[in-house]
């Protein structure tokens, strides 16, 4: 058995990933918009001991093709901001991670940085945060600031194609992510005095202007909020393609990569070592945690899951597929497809339930027993920060001087 720590993401995204979970039985489309519906759904997570959760965002109502809007009425449409729902959940929770989307085509980066380094005080060092560019150019008609690409039915059936497009947003999302470090750094770790007896609450030797020009914005900086528990909040990002796997290696933590099979999950890490060795970045000094996305539909009784999904099919008129793969079967079957593409070299998987509560259910209270009675998950969670969890180093202040 790999002694190396199983690690154990749930991608949370309205009703299930699949569009007609919200037709389910034991669905709640009434509450999709309700904090209770939310709370209970990371409870959950974390009853299973989940390293974190993540949540889908978007600038535009979700639509079927990934490129363009739609009218259907018969999916789920509309979403709770991301990082205004983690907020709230990380008062409602004491240990598990929480990654939300966040837009960086149309959001300003000093926003984006104050947003997370919140969220990481009010989770007491449990945040991260997902970069994503605006892929749809009708997104941009909400802002009228600017246009950006509009892809076309042939470029969404190549990843490769879709990354060529996109090329300069992805540019401007490492300069995007780069800023929101140096906002994080900005505060020394003791810059607050906070001597009553003195009137010294803050040593402003101890606060830094970031002084960033790029391509694309100019930020001076200091922040205004003080430096993160974390120091660094999580930054993961999801590659399908040479582009997107580059952006994860200048600035990720960890990278939800989208193989179908073990062979494909061992060429998709080689690609990105290569990406990393392109921009120089040295992974034992800088470590990116490596995890795999798999759509789950999981049921005890063998047979069961594949016919709920076809049922949810016929609901839906068409045949769910995804850029990951689609799983369906028992929890035991999905243990031995885990430990297997583990032996790749991924330190661990996001799940994106089909249909919730029942997939998430199914998650916690099957597959994560059958992982630990096979010595493959912890029975426990630890202390320390979500950043300590993954096993990733305490990342310096580059402002605070040496000694």
């Amino acid at each position: 058995m790999n002694d190396r720590p199983l690690h154990l993401a749930v991608a949370l995204d309205g009703a299930g990933w699949h569009p007609a979970a919200w037709r389910s039985p034991d669905a709640r489309p009434d509450a999709l918009f309700t904090p209770g519906y939310w709370a209970d759904l990371v409870a959950e997570a974390e009853r299973g001991l989940l390293d974190l959760v993540t949540f889908e965002d978007a600038l535009g109502p979700q639509s079927a093709a990934p490129h363009r809007p739609d009218d259907r009425t018969d999916q789920v449409r509309g979403s709770l901001d991301a990082v205004l729902l983690a907020s709230h959940l990380a008062l409602l929770t004491t240990h598990i991670g929480l990654v939300p989307t966040v837009n960086v085509t149309h959001t300003e980066p000093f926003h984006v940085a104050v947003g997370i380094a919140t969220l990481d005080h009010v989770s007491e060092g449990r945040a991260g945060w997902r970069p994503q560019i605006a892929s749809r150019a009708a997104d941009a008609a909400h802002f009228g600031r600017r246009t950006t690409p509009q892809l076309t039915d042939d470029d969404v059936r190549d990843p490769e194609r879709i990354a060529a497009r996109l090329r300069p947003l992805f540019a401007e999302a490492t300069d995007v992510v780069e800023v929101a470090r140096r906002l994080w750094d900005s505060w020394e770790d003791d810059a607050e005095i906070r001597d009553t007896a003195t009137g010294r609450f803050l040593d402003r030797d101890k606060l830094h202007h970031i002084d960033f020009e790029g391509a694309y914005f100019s930020v001076k900086g200091p922040s205004i909020t003080p430096r993160p528990p974390q120091g660094k909040p999580v930054v993961a990002s999801l590659a399908h393609a040479s582009t997107p796997y580059e952006f994860a290696a200048r600035g990720s933590d960890i990278v939800f990569v989208t193989p179908f099979d073990r062979a494909g999950a061992k060429a998709i890490l080689a690609q990105v070592d290569e990406a990393a060795d392109r921009v120089g970045r040295d992974l034992r000094d800088r470590p990116l945690r490596r995890f795999a996305d798999v759509v789950v539909f999981l049921d005890d009784a063998s047979g069961a899951a594949a016919r709920r999904k076809e049922h949810l099919d016929a609901l839906d008129g068409a045949e769910y597929t995804s850029d990951a793969l689609v799983f369906t079967g028992t929890p035991g079957e999905l243990a031995d497809l885990l430990l297997d593409w583990r032996a790749a070299g991924l330190d661990g998987f996001r799940l994106r339930p089909g249909a919730v509560p029942h997939d998430l259910s199914a998650i916690t209270r099957r597959l994560v027993p059958e992982l630990r009675r096979r010595g493959a998950f912890r029975s426990a969670y630890g202390t320390g920060t979500l950043r300590a969890r993954l096993g990733l180093p305490t990342p310096r202040n580059r402002y605070a001087r040496q000694v």
